[in-house]
């Protein structure tokens, strides 16, 4: 993407020289929407690639024809908005990829490497919660070895994070140490709250319908907050009030 380097650098440079008003200059308009042409061009065949479509494909969401999609490509014309956004979305990137400055290929690199530090750091994590898991059960490692079948020195590795836990052994450790396999979900970041908000809806969908509804009504919301209330108070005082509410009644 050397060339699309390089558009993006004379952008700025006229960029900066347009709002530079101690030297006044008659501005090249012309010059300007070709060059943003072209770098809307770049990220749109970048955007394009990346998510494995056709220009075929691109052609039949907008209905137009392939070759005005090359055009765009190309940076001989430019789509409008309205046509980015349906693109936007067909290819699974923001609206805004197509106005900035990097390409999807030159940050694959950067998302890959991230990747790795993430899964370095969630089988440390993990290694660390099954050790505090352990300690606490007061279950030693040749215990904890006989109990699920896994060898002393393979735990010793899960807890030091130095191997990853296979699923079905990390169920099956995670029962010896009476403990819900969710014990060891990721919980921290922006991935912990997508996926636990997932498992809440799951959960949700399960609910009969007529509660589904209730929960859904915004008119409702007074009566879930007191619900939650409710939840969080100790037995002997819901207790009190149940009482209280049957002498009223009576």
């Amino acid at each position: 993407m050397d060339d699309f380097r390089d558009i993006s650098a004379r952008f700025k440079k006229s960029h900066d020289a347009d709002n530079d008003a101690s030297q006044p200059q008659v501005v090249d308009h012309a010059e300007s929407f070709r060059i943003r042409a072209k770098m809307i061009g770049v990220l749109l065949l970048d955007a394009r690639v990346k998510a494995g479509r056709s220009l075929d494909d691109c052609a039949t969401i907008l209905r137009t024809s392939p070759e005005q999609i090359q055009r765009w490509e190309f940076g001989e014309e430019a789509p409008s908005l309205p046509q980015l956004e349906l693109l936007a979305f067909y290819l699974d990137v923001p609206v805004s990829h197509f106005w900035g400055v990097d390409t999807l290929e030159a940050t694959a690199d950067d998302y890959v490497s991230a990747q790795d530090e993430f899964l370095s750091l969630r089988d440390r994590m993990i290694g660390a919660l099954l050790r505090i898991a352990r300690e606490e059960a007061e279950i030693s490692l040749e215990a904890l070895s006989e109990e699920s079948g896994v060898s002393v020195e393979q735990i010793n590795s899960y807890e030091m994070g130095e191997v990853a836990v296979p699923i079905h052994e990390l169920t099956v450790i995670s029962n010896a140490l009476k403990k819900n396999i969710s014990y060891f979900l990721e919980s921290g970041s922006h991935l912990g709250d997508r996926l636990a908000m997932r498992e809440e809806w799951k959960h949700f969908t399960n609910l009969p319908p007529e509660i589904r509804r209730f929960a859904a009504n915004p008119l409702n919301i007074g009566f879930l907050e007191i619900a939650i209330m409710f939840s969080q108070m100790p037995a002997d005082k819901l207790r009190r009030i149940g009482e209280s509410v049957l002498n009223i009644s009576l």
